[in-house]
């Protein structure tokens, strides 16, 4: 298994990859912003770049003339995915803390990036998981439409969930207002995305395993 997630980060992603989430987190420093969109850019950018390069390289053929189960491959996969995805929410987290302390005095109209927030931004990569790591391995070798369809799937969560953050009075105080200065709720909020992520992308990998071990591979 660590073989195979070695092989897909070493010869799958292309460096460029593990400098973009630095590069992009850095937008995290621009007040007031949408910063939802911060994390989509995995989304836009990462997946099509990385999926586009699996595909050139015709590494679903060369991985299965290695010694290991479909059950392994799909495994490896979805953890580099996730890889991916903890960099660019760490990074972006990590920015938005110096974001915290330069706009100390600002009242964001958008979702502030308290911890609230990348709760959200958990669930919303989760939402992405659960529709795309499934669709794609209806071939394991197509990503467009999966692609299109999660990317879609993503971006609608976080319109909706910052459309209430705005609409919503009791929401804007939790995400904005003095809401963001209970600690306790913030973790917690934190806690049940990173608990929806986990959950999704687990059902997400299981499903994908059934549909991968009925994909013919010539």
């Amino acid at each position: 298994m660590y073989n195979l997630v070695m092989k897909d980060l070493k010869l799958g992603v292309n460096p460029m990859f593990f400098l973009l989430p630095v590069i992009l987190g850095a937008l995290m420093l621009i007040p007031g912003w949408l910063y939802f969109i911060v994390i989509l850019y995995f989304c836009w950018i990462t997946v099509p770049g990385v999926f586009g390069q699996f595909k050139a390289h015709n590494d679903l053929m060369f991985t299965s003339l290695m010694p290991v189960t479909k059950k392994d491959i799909v495994k490896a996969r979805v953890l580099v995915i996730v890889i991916m995805e903890l960099l660019h929410i760490v990074m972006a987290m990590i920015f938005g803390m110096i974001n915290i302390q330069l706009y100390s005095s600002l009242t964001p109209f958008f979702f502030g990036p308290h911890l609230g927030f990348w709760g959200l931004c958990f669930v919303m990569l989760a939402v992405f998981n659960v529709v795309f790591i499934p669709m794609y391995y209806k071939t394991a070798y197509k990503f467009g439409s999966a692609g299109i369809v999660s990317i879609a799937a993503a971006m609608l969560f976080a319109g909706v969930a910052q459309w209430i953050g705005i609409a919503s009075p009791v929401v804007s105080d939790l995400f904005t207002g003095s809401g963001v200065h209970n600690t306790g709720l913030q973790i917690l909020i934190l806690a049940a995305g990173i608990v929806i992520f986990i959950a999704l992308t687990m059902i997400a990998y299981r499903i994908a395993v059934k549909r991968f071990l009925k994909v013919e591979i010539l």
